[in-house]
């Protein structure tokens, strides 16, 4: 029986096929004559194989396997690259719409400064307007107020001519004094 539980020649198929080939091409173990010949596959020669096949085996299994977890670990760091790429694009892109949501906010900001400005133009011309407008209407009712004086001392001027004219000649007594 040999390890996976069926039954081979010599308990192992590899060897059991070399037994059959060695025979058949060789001439058998010995010689035509029935006399053991000398080039014959010693038990230690045939163990010797036997042992370096299964070292060849286990070297290839061992360069199998290191092929395997190379490939194996070239995936995961190619995995890992992609991963690490998508998290970057992700990144950039945030980042810029953050840029952009800043530029948004300062170009906003900057609109009603500019808004503000414009406004502030405007009431100061309505400030001015309203404070020339204020002094004009000062200067006129400053006029319309000496007009109007000027016009009482004209009409107590003639209101006086007319008096003095009606009572006839008139002289004026000397103002009284407080000592008198």
């Amino acid at each position: 029986m040999n390890g996976n539980g069926s039954s081979s020649f010599f308990g192992s198929d590899w060897l059991g096929a070399f037994l059959i080939i060695a025979i058949l091409f060789g001439g058998g173990l010995w010689g035509g004559n029935g006399a053991p010949r000398e080039n014959v596959a010693t038990q230690e020669y045939v163990q010797m194989a036997i042992n370096n096949q299964g070292v060849s085996n286990q070297l290839q299994q061992i360069a199998l396997s290191s092929a395997n977890n190379n490939y194996e670990t070239a995936q995961l760091i190619n995995a890992q690259t992609n991963s690490m790429l998508q998290q970057n694009n992700t990144n950039l892109i945030n980042a810029i719409q953050g840029f952009n949501q800043v530029n948004q906010n300062m170009l906003t900001g900057f609109a009603g400064i500019t808004n503000a400005i414009g406004q502030l133009g405007y009431h100061l011309d309505q400030c001015c307007c309203d404070i020339k407008t204020q002094m004009l209407q000062n200067r006129l009712d400053d006029a319309n107020a000496a007009l109007v004086a000027a016009r009482g001392d004209i009409s107590n001027a003639a209101q006086t001519q007319v008096i003095l004219s009606t009572m006839g000649k008139w002289v004026a007594n000397p103002a009284a004094t407080a000592a008198a």
